[in-house]
């Protein structure tokens, strides 16, 4: 390893402001940690674009390396997990927030944050995967979890359009799954969802205004990354005992519901959080993306990127015109 590697580095003004630029760093510039990772690739999530331009307090310390994922190989370690070329993965856990990240070519972390990359996804297919491709399987599993199977009805994905709903959107339909994709982007990605899968594509706007508390039952169950009215809508139209997986916020944290579709409907809404889920589920949720996710739907959902490019689409991703998953090549 050399003396030196790159990374995205942000900083806080005094005013607050955050500053986001491509630094030379060392490893004294990294955390302790028992695993070292030469890092291939990593991605770009909505919370990547939260932190990088701070219009929400992602970030917990400075300065900081962003990046909330990374699949490399091990360089280093004393965890007794991993060895020296082994093929890791990382979701979360607080990186990119209170810990260095992956937007960077080298990161040491917690060899208990890591797992073994599957043998059918390689390292770039990986990070167009993602936290938002994992979070979308874990919304998958949550709707199976509760009983919901392909002849029980339509599944709504909103935000559709973006890294989470694609995914989400190319899994359900794989797995026969009949697909509503909601997206306020219509005339750009109608057709873009409908290779993915999509057997409908509806306007978001018919969902993201105020909406009654009960209204006519048009889905089975669905997968919100959205939030705020729109969550609220997807639950009042859901079918008797459905079940509806949040796991996202583009719209709002706020969710202007009634109980109705709860007590008159037997409708439940599973909270999906992917960053400090357990081991055991994130193997569970990789070993499904490997034989449930397309790949070849994947490589067409998927751009790539050099890592210098990364902070520019900080605004992108947050203004929602960003088309599903973008692949960062830390090293070009």
């Amino acid at each position: 390893m050399s003396d030196t590697f790159r990374a995205i580095r942000l900083t806080k003004t005094e005013a607050g402001a955050t500053i986001a630029e491509l630094a030379d760093l060392t490893a004294a510039d990294l955390m302790d940690g028992d695993v070292t990772v030469r890092v291939d690739y990593s991605t770009l999530n909505y919370k990547d674009g939260l932190a990088l331009t701070g219009k929400a307090p992602v970030v917990r310390v400075w300065p900081l390396i962003p990046g909330i994922d990374f699949a490399g190989h091990v360089e280093a370690s004393s965890h007794p997990s991993f060895a020296p070329g082994d093929r890791v993965i990382l979701n979360g856990f607080g990186v990119g927030e209170s810990w260095h990240g992956g937007f960077a070519q080298v990161a040491r972390v917690k060899g208990d944050w890591l797992i073994k990359a599957p043998d059918a996804i390689d390292n770039a297919r990986a990070m167009a995967i993602g936290t938002a491709g994992y979070t979308a399987m874990l919304c998958v599993m949550a709707l199976e979890n509760h009983g919901l199977t392909p002849d029980r009805g339509d599944i709504i994905v909103t935000g559709a359009a973006g890294g989470v709903g694609s995914v989400a959107v190319a899994i359900l339909a794989k797995i026969g799954y009949r697909v509503i994709a909601s997206t306020g982007r219509v005339e750009s990605e109608g057709d873009y969802l409908k290779k993915l899968g999509a057997a409908e594509v509806i306007d978001r706007a018919e969902l993201s205004a105020p909406g009654r508390p009960l209204g006519k039952e048009r889905w089975a169950g669905g997968v919100d990354a959205v939030g705020s009215h729109t969550l609220a809508n997807v639950l009042a139209q859901t079918r008797y005992s459905g079940c509806v997986a949040a796991c996202g916020l583009a719209q709002g944290m706020d969710l202007p519901a009634s109980v109705a579709p709860f007590i008159l409907r037997n409708v439940t809404l599973a909270g999906v959080d992917s960053v400090m889920r357990s081991i055991a589920d994130r193997k569970q949720a990789w070993a499904r993306l490997a034989t449930d996710l397309d790949l070849g739907l994947l490589d067409s959902m998927t751009e790539r990127v050099g890592i210098s490019e990364v902070i520019g689409l900080g605004d992108k991703i947050i203004a929602g015109q960003v088309r599903g998953r973008v692949v960062v090549d830390v090293n070009a």
